[in-house]
Protein backbone atom coordinates (compact mmCIF):
# COMPACT_ATOMS: atom_id res chain seq x y z
CA UNK A 1 0.00 0.00 0.00
CA UNK A 2 2.54 2.52 0.60
CA UNK A 3 4.39 1.75 -2.68
CA UNK A 4 1.03 2.50 -4.35
CA UNK A 5 0.51 5.58 -2.51
CA UNK A 6 4.38 7.02 -3.55
CA UNK A 7 3.22 6.36 -6.88
CA UNK A 8 0.19 8.23 -6.23
CA UNK A 9 2.11 11.47 -5.23
CA UNK A 10 5.40 11.22 -7.60
CA UNK A 11 5.71 14.02 -9.93
CA UNK A 12 5.40 14.08 -13.39
CA UNK A 13 9.05 15.06 -14.27
CA UNK A 14 8.09 14.92 -17.74
CA UNK A 15 6.29 18.59 -17.73
CA UNK A 16 8.75 21.28 -18.60
CA UNK A 17 8.36 24.06 -15.96
CA UNK A 18 6.80 27.25 -16.82
CA UNK A 19 8.46 30.41 -16.52
CA UNK A 20 6.74 32.84 -14.10
CA UNK A 21 4.68 35.61 -15.56
CA UNK A 22 5.83 38.34 -14.12
CA UNK A 23 3.60 41.81 -14.44
CA UNK A 24 6.16 43.74 -12.96
CA UNK A 25 8.76 42.93 -15.27
CA UNK A 26 10.63 46.29 -15.92
CA UNK A 27 14.59 47.16 -16.00
CA UNK A 28 15.46 49.12 -13.23
CA UNK A 29 18.23 51.50 -13.49
CA UNK A 30 20.41 51.03 -10.17
CA UNK A 31 21.65 53.84 -8.49
CA UNK A 32 25.17 54.30 -6.79
CA UNK A 33 24.89 53.52 -3.30
CA UNK A 34 25.97 56.69 -1.21
CA UNK A 35 23.98 55.66 1.69
CA UNK A 36 25.10 52.24 3.45
CA UNK A 37 22.85 49.92 4.00
CA UNK A 38 23.45 49.51 7.42
CA UNK A 39 22.57 53.43 8.08
CA UNK A 40 19.05 53.11 6.37
CA UNK A 41 18.31 49.68 8.24
CA UNK A 42 19.27 51.52 11.41
CA UNK A 43 16.57 53.99 11.22
CA UNK A 44 14.16 52.15 9.11
CA UNK A 45 13.80 50.27 12.78
CA UNK A 46 11.84 53.23 13.84
CA UNK A 47 8.36 52.76 13.40
CA UNK A 48 8.02 56.62 11.58
CA UNK A 49 10.21 56.55 8.54
CA UNK A 50 10.14 59.71 6.95
CA UNK A 51 10.46 60.37 3.10
CA UNK A 52 13.79 61.49 2.77
CA UNK A 53 14.49 58.01 4.48
CA UNK A 54 12.41 56.17 1.96
CA UNK A 55 14.84 57.69 -0.49
CA UNK A 56 17.58 57.10 0.84
CA UNK A 57 16.34 53.47 1.21
CA UNK A 58 15.55 53.00 -2.26
CA UNK A 59 18.85 54.58 -3.23
CA UNK A 60 20.69 52.08 -0.29
CA UNK A 61 18.70 49.32 -2.57
CA UNK A 62 20.03 50.77 -6.17
CA UNK A 63 16.44 50.83 -7.22
CA UNK A 64 14.85 53.76 -9.64
CA UNK A 65 10.86 53.87 -9.32
CA UNK A 66 9.03 53.36 -12.17
CA UNK A 67 6.11 55.65 -12.69
CA UNK A 68 4.94 53.86 -15.70
CA UNK A 69 3.89 50.60 -13.62
CA UNK A 70 2.75 52.90 -10.44
CA UNK A 71 6.33 52.44 -8.17
CA UNK A 72 5.08 54.90 -5.69
CA UNK A 73 6.48 53.65 -2.06
CA UNK A 74 4.29 55.66 0.97
CA UNK A 75 6.73 58.20 2.81
CA UNK A 76 4.18 59.66 5.22
CA UNK A 77 4.73 57.76 8.60
CA UNK A 78 1.44 59.15 9.97
CA UNK A 79 -0.77 57.60 7.02
CA UNK A 80 1.57 53.98 7.24
CA UNK A 81 0.69 53.98 11.58
CA UNK A 82 -3.06 54.84 10.44
CA UNK A 83 -2.92 52.18 7.59
CA UNK A 84 -1.84 49.41 9.61
CA UNK A 85 -4.01 50.03 12.55
CA UNK A 86 -7.14 49.18 10.33
CA UNK A 87 -5.78 45.95 10.26
CA UNK A 88 -6.74 45.31 14.21
CA UNK A 89 -3.68 42.49 14.18
CA UNK A 90 -2.80 41.65 17.21
CA UNK A 91 0.01 38.90 19.20
CA UNK A 92 -1.75 35.98 18.04
CA UNK A 93 -2.15 37.06 14.02
CA UNK A 94 0.19 36.56 10.66
CA UNK A 95 -0.24 39.65 8.54
CA UNK A 96 0.96 38.91 5.11
CA UNK A 97 1.92 42.06 3.54
CA UNK A 98 2.41 42.38 -0.63
CA UNK A 99 4.41 45.35 -2.05
CA UNK A 100 6.07 46.32 1.12
CA UNK A 101 8.81 48.76 -0.98
CA UNK A 102 11.30 49.36 1.87
CA UNK A 103 8.86 48.57 4.65
CA UNK A 104 7.03 51.58 5.55
CA UNK A 105 4.21 49.80 6.71
CA UNK A 106 6.37 46.92 7.80
CA UNK A 107 7.49 48.97 10.49
CA UNK A 108 4.63 49.82 12.29
CA UNK A 109 3.96 45.90 12.44
CA UNK A 110 7.62 44.36 13.58
CA UNK A 111 6.86 42.97 17.34
CA UNK A 112 3.91 43.17 17.67
CA UNK A 113 2.03 40.10 15.70
CA UNK A 114 3.41 36.74 15.71
CA UNK A 115 4.33 36.19 11.93
CA UNK A 116 4.73 39.15 8.91
CA UNK A 117 5.06 37.89 5.61
CA UNK A 118 6.25 39.61 3.36
CA UNK A 119 5.64 39.16 -0.91
CA UNK A 120 8.21 41.44 -2.53
CA UNK A 121 8.83 41.20 -6.69
CA UNK A 122 12.16 43.48 -7.31
CA UNK A 123 15.01 41.67 -6.46
CA UNK A 124 17.38 44.53 -4.70
CA UNK A 125 13.96 45.63 -2.21
CA UNK A 126 13.71 41.89 -1.23
CA UNK A 127 17.14 41.55 -0.68
CA UNK A 128 17.50 45.36 1.06
CA UNK A 129 14.42 43.84 3.55
CA UNK A 130 16.01 40.93 4.50
CA UNK A 131 18.75 42.72 5.95
CA UNK A 132 16.81 45.24 7.34
CA UNK A 133 14.67 42.82 8.90
CA UNK A 134 17.94 40.21 9.27
CA UNK A 135 17.46 39.98 13.21
CA UNK A 136 13.45 39.92 13.45
CA UNK A 137 12.67 36.19 13.41
CA UNK A 138 9.08 36.87 13.38
CA UNK A 139 9.76 38.18 9.15
CA UNK A 140 10.19 35.75 6.53
CA UNK A 141 10.66 37.83 2.87
CA UNK A 142 10.01 35.99 -0.37
CA UNK A 143 11.01 37.66 -3.42
CA UNK A 144 8.14 36.53 -5.81
CA UNK A 145 5.83 37.84 -8.42
CA UNK A 146 2.23 38.49 -6.28
CA UNK A 147 0.22 37.28 -8.78
CA UNK A 148 1.83 33.99 -9.25
CA UNK A 149 3.16 33.21 -5.66
CA UNK A 150 1.52 30.37 -4.14
CA UNK A 151 -0.64 31.53 -1.59
CA UNK A 152 -1.81 28.28 -0.23
CA UNK A 153 1.14 28.20 2.05
CA UNK A 154 -0.35 30.34 4.08
CA UNK A 155 -3.22 28.78 5.49
CA UNK A 156 -0.84 26.97 7.98
CA UNK A 157 -0.48 30.45 9.33
CA UNK A 158 -3.93 31.35 10.34
CA UNK A 159 -5.49 33.54 11.87
CA UNK A 160 -4.35 35.46 8.85
CA UNK A 161 -4.62 39.02 8.24
CA UNK A 162 -3.54 40.70 5.14
CA UNK A 163 -2.14 43.69 3.89
CA UNK A 164 -1.45 45.43 0.38
CA UNK A 165 -0.20 48.69 -0.75
CA UNK A 166 -0.98 47.37 -4.37
CA UNK A 167 0.70 48.41 -7.80
CA UNK A 168 -1.40 50.33 -10.32
CA UNK A 169 -0.83 48.02 -12.69
CA UNK A 170 -2.19 44.66 -11.40
CA UNK A 171 -3.84 45.05 -8.15
CA UNK A 172 -7.00 43.43 -9.40
CA UNK A 173 -4.66 40.14 -10.58
CA UNK A 174 -2.87 40.11 -6.93
CA UNK A 175 -6.62 40.51 -4.95
CA UNK A 176 -7.74 37.81 -7.08
CA UNK A 177 -4.90 35.41 -6.63
CA UNK A 178 -4.80 35.87 -3.09
CA UNK A 179 -8.36 36.53 -1.60
CA UNK A 180 -10.36 34.34 -4.28
CA UNK A 181 -11.96 31.42 -2.55
CA UNK A 182 -10.56 29.59 -0.85
CA UNK A 183 -8.24 32.05 1.33
CA UNK A 184 -7.20 31.82 4.87
CA UNK A 185 -8.07 35.97 5.83
CA UNK A 186 -9.67 37.12 8.54
CA UNK A 187 -9.69 41.11 7.28
CA UNK A 188 -8.01 42.49 4.46
CA UNK A 189 -6.67 46.44 4.05
CA UNK A 190 -5.90 47.06 0.48
CA UNK A 191 -4.35 50.78 -1.17
CA UNK A 192 -4.85 50.64 -4.76
CA UNK A 193 -5.45 53.95 -7.01
CA UNK A 194 -9.14 55.43 -6.33
CA UNK A 195 -11.15 54.51 -8.92
CA UNK A 196 -10.20 50.69 -8.14
CA UNK A 197 -11.29 50.89 -5.21
CA UNK A 198 -14.50 52.96 -6.65
CA UNK A 199 -14.88 49.90 -8.72
CA UNK A 200 -14.30 47.55 -5.51
CA UNK A 201 -17.29 49.28 -3.53
CA UNK A 202 -19.50 49.88 -6.50
CA UNK A 203 -23.48 49.88 -6.50
CA UNK A 204 -25.71 48.51 -9.65
CA UNK A 205 -26.75 51.08 -12.30
CA UNK A 206 -23.28 53.13 -11.99
CA UNK A 207 -20.30 52.95 -14.35
CA UNK A 208 -18.00 51.47 -12.27
CA UNK A 209 -20.47 48.68 -10.99
CA UNK A 210 -18.49 45.32 -13.19
CA UNK A 211 -17.04 41.84 -13.19
CA UNK A 212 -14.39 43.04 -10.59
CA UNK A 213 -17.09 44.97 -8.11
CA UNK A 214 -18.67 41.21 -8.03
CA UNK A 215 -16.07 39.28 -7.80
CA UNK A 216 -14.71 40.98 -4.78
CA UNK A 217 -18.09 41.80 -3.34
CA UNK A 218 -19.32 38.06 -3.31
CA UNK A 219 -16.67 37.33 -0.80
CA UNK A 220 -16.04 40.84 0.66
CA UNK A 221 -17.33 43.34 2.38
CA UNK A 222 -15.97 46.64 0.61
CA UNK A 223 -15.48 49.72 3.33
CA UNK A 224 -13.72 52.62 1.73
CA UNK A 225 -12.07 54.41 4.64
CA UNK A 226 -10.00 57.33 3.29
CA UNK A 227 -8.41 58.99 0.24
CA UNK A 228 -4.49 59.23 0.27
CA UNK A 229 -3.34 62.07 -1.50
CA UNK A 230 -0.26 62.26 -4.15
CA UNK A 231 1.76 64.12 -1.88
CA UNK A 232 2.13 60.80 0.11
CA UNK A 233 4.69 58.94 -1.57
CA UNK A 234 7.43 59.24 -3.38
CA UNK A 235 7.53 59.94 -6.56
CA UNK A 236 4.22 61.42 -6.42
CA UNK A 237 1.67 59.75 -8.60
CA UNK A 238 -0.48 62.06 -10.92
CA UNK A 239 -4.33 60.25 -8.98
CA UNK A 240 -5.25 59.80 -5.57
CA UNK A 241 -4.85 56.29 -3.73
CA UNK A 242 -7.52 55.17 -1.78
CA UNK A 243 -7.48 52.68 1.42
CA UNK A 244 -10.14 50.27 1.75
CA UNK A 245 -11.08 47.42 4.25
CA UNK A 246 -12.48 44.37 3.37
CA UNK A 247 -14.06 41.97 5.76
CA UNK A 248 -15.44 38.04 4.88
CA UNK A 249 -19.02 38.00 3.89
CA UNK A 250 -19.29 34.58 5.69
CA UNK A 251 -22.78 33.45 6.38
CA UNK A 252 -24.61 36.74 4.92
CA UNK A 253 -25.03 34.77 1.47
CA UNK A 254 -26.85 31.57 0.50
CA UNK A 255 -24.37 28.48 -0.93
CA UNK A 256 -23.63 28.78 -4.53
CA UNK A 257 -21.21 28.12 -7.36
CA UNK A 258 -18.52 30.19 -7.56
CA UNK A 259 -17.57 29.15 -10.97
CA UNK A 260 -21.11 29.70 -12.84
CA UNK A 261 -21.04 32.87 -10.86
CA UNK A 262 -17.57 34.19 -12.81
CA UNK A 263 -19.28 32.31 -15.79
CA UNK A 264 -22.17 34.50 -15.52
CA UNK A 265 -20.63 38.24 -14.58
CA UNK A 266 -18.49 37.56 -17.35
CA UNK A 267 -21.20 37.02 -20.15
CA UNK A 268 -23.25 39.62 -18.81
CA UNK A 269 -20.30 42.81 -18.91
CA UNK A 270 -18.81 41.56 -22.18
CA UNK A 271 -21.16 43.57 -23.73
CA UNK A 272 -22.87 45.41 -20.35
CA UNK A 273 -25.39 47.52 -22.48
CA UNK A 274 -27.23 44.82 -24.34
CA UNK A 275 -29.91 43.14 -22.32
CA UNK A 276 -29.16 40.37 -20.52
CA UNK A 277 -32.01 37.68 -21.81
CA UNK A 278 -29.27 37.54 -25.09
CA UNK A 279 -26.49 36.46 -22.79
CA UNK A 280 -27.29 34.00 -20.68
CA UNK A 281 -27.59 30.19 -21.00
CA UNK A 282 -30.84 29.11 -22.79
CA UNK A 283 -32.15 27.29 -19.94
CA UNK A 284 -33.91 27.97 -17.99
CA UNK A 285 -35.67 30.58 -19.86
CA UNK A 286 -34.83 34.16 -19.34
CA UNK A 287 -38.27 34.85 -19.05
CA UNK A 288 -38.31 32.62 -16.28
CA UNK A 289 -35.36 33.13 -14.37
CA UNK A 290 -35.93 37.37 -15.01
CA UNK A 291 -39.84 36.74 -13.01
CA UNK A 292 -37.91 34.84 -10.26
CA UNK A 293 -34.66 37.18 -9.29
CA UNK A 294 -37.24 40.14 -9.49
CA UNK A 295 -36.13 41.80 -12.74
CA UNK A 296 -37.34 43.11 -15.72
CA UNK A 297 -37.28 41.01 -18.83
CA UNK A 298 -35.23 43.72 -20.33
CA UNK A 299 -32.80 44.29 -17.46
CA UNK A 300 -29.27 44.52 -18.03
CA UNK A 301 -25.73 43.60 -16.50
CA UNK A 302 -25.27 46.77 -14.55
CA UNK A 303 -29.01 47.08 -13.21
CA UNK A 304 -29.04 43.38 -11.14
CA UNK A 305 -27.92 43.46 -7.26
CA UNK A 306 -25.25 41.39 -6.11
CA UNK A 307 -27.81 39.07 -4.16
CA UNK A 308 -29.63 38.68 -7.84
CA UNK A 309 -26.37 37.74 -9.16
CA UNK A 310 -26.30 35.16 -6.81
CA UNK A 311 -29.52 34.14 -7.26
CA UNK A 312 -28.96 33.75 -11.26
CA UNK A 313 -26.15 31.57 -9.97
CA UNK A 314 -28.01 29.37 -8.15
CA UNK A 315 -30.81 28.86 -10.81
CA UNK A 316 -28.54 28.21 -13.54
CA UNK A 317 -26.46 25.64 -11.25
CA UNK A 318 -27.55 22.31 -12.70
CA UNK A 319 -25.84 20.15 -10.54
CA UNK A 320 -28.26 17.77 -9.25
CA UNK A 321 -26.73 18.04 -5.95
CA UNK A 322 -26.88 21.98 -5.69
CA UNK A 323 -29.29 22.09 -2.28
CA UNK A 324 -29.00 18.92 -1.15
CA UNK A 325 -26.34 18.60 1.56
CA UNK A 326 -27.35 15.87 3.15
CA UNK A 327 -30.74 13.76 3.50
CA UNK A 328 -31.91 12.69 6.74
CA UNK A 329 -34.03 9.64 5.68
CA UNK A 330 -30.71 8.06 3.85
CA UNK A 331 -30.74 4.55 4.78
CA UNK A 332 -27.51 2.45 5.65
CA UNK A 333 -26.34 -0.83 6.55
CA UNK A 334 -25.74 -1.28 10.34
CA UNK A 335 -22.69 -3.41 10.94
CA UNK A 336 -21.05 -4.78 13.86
CA UNK A 337 -17.03 -4.39 14.52
CA UNK A 338 -16.21 -7.37 11.90
CA UNK A 339 -18.10 -5.31 9.40
CA UNK A 340 -20.75 -7.81 8.80
CA UNK A 341 -24.39 -6.24 8.25
CA UNK A 342 -26.77 -6.23 11.16
CA UNK A 343 -29.22 -4.22 10.29
CA UNK A 344 -30.67 -0.76 8.05
CA UNK A 345 -31.25 2.62 9.68
CA UNK A 346 -31.62 5.99 8.69
CA UNK A 347 -28.52 8.34 8.54
CA UNK A 348 -30.21 10.34 10.95
CA UNK A 349 -30.81 7.41 13.63
CA UNK A 350 -27.18 6.33 13.18
CA UNK A 351 -25.73 9.27 13.99
CA UNK A 352 -27.76 9.71 16.87
CA UNK A 353 -26.98 6.64 18.44
CA UNK A 354 -23.49 6.02 17.20
CA UNK A 355 -24.05 2.85 15.27
CA UNK A 356 -21.07 1.29 13.20
CA UNK A 357 -21.26 1.90 9.65
CA UNK A 358 -19.30 1.97 6.34
CA UNK A 359 -17.57 4.64 4.58
CA UNK A 360 -15.51 5.38 1.88
CA UNK A 361 -12.82 8.15 1.39
CA UNK A 362 -10.72 8.92 -1.76
CA UNK A 363 -7.63 10.52 -2.53
CA UNK A 364 -7.35 12.39 -5.17
CA UNK A 365 -3.52 13.02 -6.33
CA UNK A 366 -2.49 15.17 -10.03
CA UNK A 367 0.35 14.53 -11.72
CA UNK A 368 2.45 17.32 -9.87
CA UNK A 369 1.69 14.96 -6.77
CA UNK A 370 -1.01 17.15 -5.22
CA UNK A 371 -4.25 15.92 -3.00
CA UNK A 372 -7.14 17.39 -3.61
CA UNK A 373 -8.67 18.19 -0.68
CA UNK A 374 -12.81 19.79 -0.34
CA UNK A 375 -13.85 22.26 2.60
CA UNK A 376 -17.07 21.03 3.63
CA UNK A 377 -20.19 23.13 3.43
CA UNK A 378 -21.44 24.82 6.44
CA UNK A 379 -24.70 22.98 6.14
CA UNK A 380 -23.02 19.09 6.77
CA UNK A 381 -24.04 18.07 9.45
CA UNK A 382 -21.55 16.53 10.77
CA UNK A 383 -17.41 18.80 10.69
CA UNK A 384 -19.09 21.48 8.73
CA UNK A 385 -16.46 24.18 7.31
CA UNK A 386 -13.65 21.97 7.43
CA UNK A 387 -11.07 20.66 5.18
CA UNK A 388 -11.60 16.62 4.33
CA UNK A 389 -10.21 14.04 1.42
CA UNK A 390 -10.88 14.83 -2.29
CA UNK A 391 -14.36 12.86 -1.18
CA UNK A 392 -16.08 11.19 1.55
CA UNK A 393 -19.21 9.70 1.95
CA UNK A 394 -21.25 6.90 3.03
CA UNK A 395 -22.22 3.54 1.87
CA UNK A 396 -25.98 3.33 1.00
CA UNK A 397 -27.76 -0.24 2.27
CA UNK A 398 -26.81 -2.70 -0.16
CA UNK A 399 -24.23 -0.98 -1.55
CA UNK A 400 -20.14 -1.94 -1.66
CA UNK A 401 -17.12 -0.30 -0.92
CA UNK A 402 -15.70 0.08 -4.70
CA UNK A 403 -19.26 1.35 -6.26
CA UNK A 404 -19.76 3.46 -3.31
CA UNK A 405 -16.33 5.33 -4.25
CA UNK A 406 -16.77 6.05 -7.76
CA UNK A 407 -20.46 7.22 -6.97
CA UNK A 408 -19.08 9.58 -4.64
CA UNK A 409 -16.19 10.67 -7.43
CA UNK A 410 -19.05 11.80 -9.33
CA UNK A 411 -21.55 13.21 -7.09
CA UNK A 412 -19.00 15.61 -4.97
CA UNK A 413 -16.51 15.95 -7.58
CA UNK A 414 -17.40 15.72 -11.12
CA UNK A 415 -14.97 13.44 -11.57
CA UNK A 416 -15.72 10.17 -13.77
CA UNK A 417 -13.88 7.45 -15.60
CA UNK A 418 -10.75 7.12 -13.30
CA UNK A 419 -9.41 3.94 -11.92
CA UNK A 420 -9.24 3.37 -8.06
CA UNK A 421 -7.13 1.50 -5.98
CA UNK A 422 -7.66 0.36 -2.16
CA UNK A 423 -4.64 1.89 -0.10
CA UNK A 424 -5.48 1.40 3.33
CA UNK A 425 -8.62 0.29 6.16
CA UNK A 426 -9.67 2.01 9.22
CA UNK A 427 -11.55 0.59 11.49
CA UNK A 428 -14.54 2.22 13.82
CA UNK A 429 -13.74 5.13 16.04
CA UNK A 430 -15.14 8.03 17.57
CA UNK A 431 -12.41 9.78 15.13
CA UNK A 432 -14.17 8.29 11.79
CA UNK A 433 -17.60 9.01 13.57
CA UNK A 434 -18.13 4.72 14.22
CA UNK A 435 -17.52 4.26 10.45
CA UNK A 436 -15.30 1.55 9.08
CA UNK A 437 -13.49 3.46 6.63
CA UNK A 438 -11.85 1.93 3.18
CA UNK A 439 -9.83 4.42 1.58
CA UNK A 440 -8.99 4.54 -2.10
CA UNK A 441 -6.55 6.29 -4.60
CA UNK A 442 -7.57 7.61 -8.21
CA UNK A 443 -5.03 10.02 -10.57
CA UNK A 444 -7.06 12.32 -12.12
CA UNK A 445 -6.02 16.18 -13.18
CA UNK A 446 -9.09 17.91 -14.39
CA UNK A 447 -11.23 20.83 -12.58
CA UNK A 448 -13.42 19.29 -10.11
CA UNK A 449 -16.91 20.21 -10.32
CA UNK A 450 -18.76 20.46 -6.78
CA UNK A 451 -22.41 20.68 -5.59
CA UNK A 452 -22.41 24.07 -3.51
CA UNK A 453 -24.45 22.87 -1.06
CA UNK A 454 -22.17 19.95 0.05
CA UNK A 455 -18.47 21.41 -0.85
CA UNK A 456 -17.60 25.34 -0.45
CA UNK A 457 -14.43 25.00 -1.91
CA UNK A 458 -11.41 22.62 -3.40
CA UNK A 459 -7.94 23.13 -3.33
CA UNK A 460 -4.83 20.60 -4.62
CA UNK A 461 -2.21 20.51 -1.90
CA UNK A 462 1.67 19.62 -1.67
CA UNK A 463 1.88 16.89 1.05
CA UNK A 464 5.30 18.52 2.13
CA UNK A 465 2.53 21.86 2.49
CA UNK A 466 -0.52 19.98 3.86
CA UNK A 467 1.64 18.04 6.60
CA UNK A 468 2.92 21.60 7.78
CA UNK A 469 -0.77 23.02 8.01
CA UNK A 470 -2.02 19.84 9.77
CA UNK A 471 0.94 20.31 11.99
CA UNK A 472 0.62 23.54 12.96
CA UNK A 473 -3.94 23.86 12.76
CA UNK A 474 -5.17 20.08 12.97
CA UNK A 475 -8.52 21.24 13.95
CA UNK A 476 -8.86 22.60 10.64
CA UNK A 477 -9.18 18.97 9.37
CA UNK A 478 -12.60 16.39 9.54
CA UNK A 479 -10.67 14.17 12.01
CA UNK A 480 -12.10 11.09 9.82
CA UNK A 481 -9.32 12.62 7.13
CA UNK A 482 -6.74 12.70 9.53
CA UNK A 483 -7.08 9.32 10.33
CA UNK A 484 -6.92 8.50 6.53
CA UNK A 485 -4.15 11.39 5.91
CA UNK A 486 -2.01 8.50 8.66
CA UNK A 487 -2.57 5.63 6.77
CA UNK A 488 -1.54 7.36 3.58
CA UNK A 489 1.40 8.53 4.79
CA UNK A 490 2.31 4.81 6.28
CA UNK A 491 1.60 6.30 9.77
Amino acid sequence: MKTALARGFQRDETEAPRPPFNCFAIFFRGGRRKRTLAGTRARGHRSGVTGHEIREALEAAGVMPSRQLGQNFLCDPNMARWITEQLEAGPGDTVVEVGPGTGALTGHLVGKVRRLVLVEFDSRLAAWLKERFAGEPSVEVHHADAVKFDARTIFKHRPVKFLGNLPYSCGGAILRNFLSRPNPYERAVVMLQKEVIERLAAGPRTKEYGVLTLRVQSEWEVRPLRTVPPEAFHPRPQIDSSVALLLPRGKSLPAFDARRFDELIRRGFAQRRKQMGKQMPASPPWEEVSRVIGAGPAARAEELSLGQWIELARLYDDHPLRDLPQKADELFDVVDGEDRVTGQATRGEVHRQGLLHRAVHVFVVNRHGELLLQKRSRFKDAHPEVWDSSVAGHLDAGEDYEPAALRELEEEMGIRGVGIEEIGRIAPSERTGWEHVRLFLARWDGVPRFPSAEVEAALWMKPEELQAWIDAKPDDFASGFLECWKVARGG
